[in-house]
C-alpha cells in the first residue's frame, strides 16, 4: 500500500460526491489484510479528475459515479481518474445505456 491510500469498501455517503476519489482500494465484502492484485486503487486527486464514488459489484464490475462540472452541475460530460493494480484482461470499459461498466 502506497502513502497516501485509502482503503474502504468504496461505498460512499451521496454528499461525498462533492469530492474526489483519493487512492480509494477497492476491495470485496469482507476481504481483510493486504490488498492482492486486481484490487484496484482509484484516483481522481488531481486537477480536473472527477471521480466522486466507486462501488464494487464483483471483481470485473464496478459503479463509477462521475462528478458533476463545476461550472454546470447538469452535464457530466468528461470522466478523468486513474486506476492502478489491474489484472491483466481486467479493465474493459464498456457503456450499457446511460452507464459506463469497468
Amino acid at each position: 500500500m502506497t502513502a497516501g491510500t485509502k482503503r474502504g469498501s468504496g461505498l460512499e455517503h451521496e454528499a461525498a460526491m462533492s469530492r474526489n476519489i483519493n487512492k480509494l482500494i477497492v476491495t470485496p465484502s469482507g476481504h481483510n489484510g493486504q490488498p492482492k492484485r486486481g484490487h484496484l486503487v482509484f484516483d481522481a486527486c488531481f486537477e480536473s479528475g472527477n471521480l466522486g464514488r466507486v462501488d464494487y459489484i464483483t471483481e470485473f464490475e464496478y459503479d463509477l459515479f462521475i462528478r458533476p462540472d463545476t461550472c454546470n452541475p447538469r452535464f457530466r460530460v468528461w470522466f478523468n481518474f486513474t486506476v492502478e493494480n489491474v489484472k491483466q484482461y481486467q479493465l474493459d470499459f464498456r457503456q450499457k445505456a446511460e452507464y459506463t461498466h469497468l
